[in-house]
């Protein structure tokens, strides 16, 4: 009886598994014949039948949204390999109502499990795939959220259920959907990431433009392997489909072509500039938004393929790439050199052809500002492209920082972005570089949730310092050294400083009451004629200063032994003796 049993539910197994690899696998967006996009629940629906039907197909939530949605994570690897191999991982809807990367990695991923059409792409990599990242700003879904956009009918919003553009997160990291994305990346490190978007600007002929970081904020190895290896792959592969690319379309006068082009070096705030402090590379793949959504769906289908193709084909050299990249930021003499944070164009340029289209622009009788009509007749322009970025402001790496335990916002995010650390168990005190801030200036209004520093000065001093149990040390001897510095360096262009997270250094918390100062200031003058002086010239300097009574006073309490001694400090510490370092760094030492 139960072996009878047992026969008949292997039969139904079998049966309900040659249903499952029979059913239909076309995508919501095929079956639109191209010209719609599928909901978070039909994604969800379809991811799941992709594992279903194919067992190299696993499906699983990397973590869930402020609106309890579970953020869906596809994981695309051979059947019963064993072997170790590195992760490529692809996402889309970063912004959400840029969905083209959606559709075609839903059907690249099913035209390699599945179909097994593409199935050499999963030889020498393993594929992640996040077909939707930002899932609330998804299903706020319509056909008004793209107003420069030609198709699909309806898509998702830009920013998340909580406003924030995840495209602007990568490093202060403010959005659950963000802290799960790093937990995610942080446990598989892949060795390439692609990021799927749309973009806005002029009008032209190039379906699909791109980014990548090869300006010189990746370690040359890294950097080698992208400019002569990979990119030039590409680039012929894709003119070989008919879809010839470019370098992302960013003109120096907005939506001008004859203005020339320029490239740039992003900030870690976006997705290609945060995995670049990582030493690896990442893909950015922007469609032109004019053109009709089957062209961009395809074009961003064969730029994953050829993308795939050309990794699994050069994995050995760009994994012994990162490997040599990550050495490189480890070493002590990496930080004995100073070390770029941000970056400007360069005045050279080439001139290259640029395929566009004519157009004229005029003044506008309505707006009065440059109304810009671009035609369908095709032409190539002679353009100058400036494509060189220089070295901007440059800092003096340390062999170690010290944050203080009280800032433990600070130090959760550190620790999130994969960076080690080592907490003091104890007491120390040690000759440390600190930092008096001055001439802070904010920004006029909030951006992505929080408070700018657009510019500061700061003075530098040397001293030993006192931390207690609990401070965590951040040793730069470690691959994500680059990503600890960008966090840590005031002058960083995404550094916590300028996001706000330290603002409550800059608060005057004790004051002085008028006649208790009228009195004191007069014994500092009698007592200290240098400091006349310093008082008379800055009356003649400062007019503003000299008529203001309040700060004529709290001028004199700063000079006072009762002023705050942390009052802009910037509490994270620097320490560049290597050995002190080393030693603060073990755990068995403290």
């Amino acid at each position: 009886m139960k072996k009878g049993v047992l026969g008949i539910i292997g039969l139904l197994f079998f049966i309900s598994s040659v249903n499952l690899k029979a059913q239909d696998l076309t995508t919501y967006y095929e079956k639109s014949d191209f010209k719609e996009t599928a909901s978070y629940d039909e994604v969800v629906s379809y991811c799941k039948k992709l594992s279903k039907a194919s067992p190299s197909v696993q499906f699983s939530y990397f973590g869930n949204s402020p609106q309890g949605r579970g953020l869906p994570l596809l994981i695309i690897k051979k059947t019963n390999d064993k072997t170790e191999k590195p992760y490529v991982l692809i996402q889309a809807c970063i912004h959400a109502g840029e969905p083209d990367g959606k559709d075609a990695g839903l059907m690249l991923i099913r035209d390699i499990a599945v179909n097994k059409k593409l199935q050499s792409l999963i030889d020498k990599v393993n594929i992640l795939f996040i077909p939707i990242l930002n899932v609330d700003g998804h299903e706020r879904f319509g056909p008004y959220n793209r107003i420069n956009q030609n198709g699909p009918i309806e898509a998702g919003w830009r920013t998340t259920a909580q406003n924030y553009n995840l495209n602007r997160d990568f490093m202060k990291a403010d959005a659950p959907e963000m802290q799960s994305w790093l937990k995610m990346f942080n446990t598989y490190k892949p060795c390439m990431v692609i990021d799927c978007h749309v973009t806005d600007g002029a009008d032209y002929q190039y379906t699909l433009t791109y980014g990548i970081e090869n300006q010189g904020n990746i370690p040359a190895p890294v950097t080698d392997w992208m400019n002569k290896t990979y990119l030039p792959l590409l680039e012929k592969n894709m003119n070989q489909l008919a879809l010839p690319i470019i370098p992302y379309i960013s003109f120096r006068e907005w939506h001008d072509p004859r203005s020339g082009l320029e490239s740039w070096v992003s900030p870690p705030m976006l997705c290609n500039g945060y995995v670049a402090l990582h030493n690896r590379p990442c893909l950015l793949i922007e469609t032109h938004m004019l053109k009709d959504y089957k062209s961009r769906v395809n074009a961003t289908y064969q730029m994953l393929n050829q993308s795939l193709l050309i990794i699994n084909a050069n994995i050995k050299a760009l994994k012994a790439a990162i490997a040599s990249s990550d050495s490189i930021v480890m070493s002590s003499a990496f930080r004995k050199t100073k070390y770029p944070v941000s970056y400007i164009p360069g005045k050279d340029s080439v001139m290259i052809d640029f395929l566009g289209f004519e157009y004229e622009s005029k003044q506008s009788d309505l707006s009065g500002g440059l109304w810009f009509t671009y035609s369908n007749k095709p032409t190539t322009f002679k353009i100058p492209y400036f494509n060189q970025q220089l070295a901007d402001e440059c800092v003096s790496l340390p062999e170690a920082y010290i944050i203080p335990p009280e800032w433990i916002e600070v130090i959760n995010k550190v620790k999130l972005h994969g960076i080690q650390t080592h907490t003091l168990t104890k007491e120390v005190k040690i000759k440390v570089k600190m930092s008096l801030l001055k001439e802070i200036k904010w920004a006029k209004s909030p951006y992505e949730g929080r408070e700018r520093i657009n510019s500061f000065k700061y003075d530098n001093s040397e001293a030993v310092h006192s931390f207690p149990a609990g401070s965590v040390v951040v040793s730069m001897n470690q691959p994500a050294a680059l990503v600890a510095a960008h966090i840590l360096e005031p002058d960083a262009p995404d550094s916590y400083l300028k996001w706000g997270f330290f603002n409550t250094i800059f608060q005057q918390k004790e004051y002085a009451e008028s006649y208790v100062m009228e009195k004191l200031a007069r014994e500092m003058l009698q007592q200290n004629p240098a400091l006349k002086v310093e008082f008379e010239n800055k009356k003649q300097s400062d007019t503003t200063f000299s008529k203001n009574p309040e700060e004529i006073l709290n001028w004199f309490y700063a000079r006072s032994l009762w002023w705050d001694e942390k009052l802009n400090i910037y509490p994270v510490a620097k320490i560049f003796d290597a050995k002190e370092a080393e030693k603060l760094s073990n755990p068995g030492n403290y």
